[in-house]
């Protein structure tokens, strides 16, 4: 885990060196701040579809987080400070060069942003310019993914097969790694 106890986050960082995959939400929701958890609001399918698609071996809940990096997973947000929707963070919210400065101390293999909103914050491209999947530049010296996002807000237009790749992604890794 990176930071100090003092810090100002409102959900801690789950990040140190060797990780696989770190994904990137976009700003803790108000249920999550309230919580000091990943996606804690019920109605978010991230820790579902996490076990479903196989990148934990089991079913966890947000407040077993820190657990993730027994699996080679962390995990961090864009905007760190805030809470909230995405569209109704402020401008001060977005951190994206202090994101890039834990890519580059901590160097995963691969990112994955959980959100198109949080993947146009820190790669300056529009939205609708971000297909979902694998990215053709790369973040820092990883590989960039981008997924449809898990919260409640966009269960109409989930679909579960970016996330399946990107688990294939990662067991290809892993089974590189001695």
């Amino acid at each position: 885990m990176s930071g100090p106890s003092s810090d100002p986050y409102l959900v801690p960082d789950v990040l140190q060196p060797g990780l696989t995959l770190v994904l990137i939400g976009t700003a803790p929701s108000k249920i999550s701040a309230r919580a000091q958890a990943y996606y804690a609001n019920p109605q978010n399918k991230f820790w579902s579809v996490l076990h479903s698609v196989g990148l934990t071996p089991r079913q966890l809940s947000p407040h077993d987080y820190a657990l993730l990096p027994t699996w080679g997973i962390g995990l961090t947000d864009v905007a760190k400070r805030h809470s909230g929707v995405d569209a109704a963070l402020p401008a001060e919210a977005w951190a994206p060069e202090e994101l890039r400065q834990k890519i580059r101390t901590h160097a995963p293999q691969v990112v994955a942003f959980t959100s198109k909103r949080g993947a146009s914050e820190v790669l300056g491209k529009a939205t609708g310019r971000l297909p979902y999947g694998v990215q053709t530049d790369l973040l820092e010296g990883a590989e960039v993914w981008v997924l449809p996002s898990t919260s409640p807000l966009g269960h109409t237009h989930f679909v579960l097969e970016p996330w399946q790749a990107l688990a294939e992604r990662v067991a290809e890794l892993r089974g590189l790694r001695v």
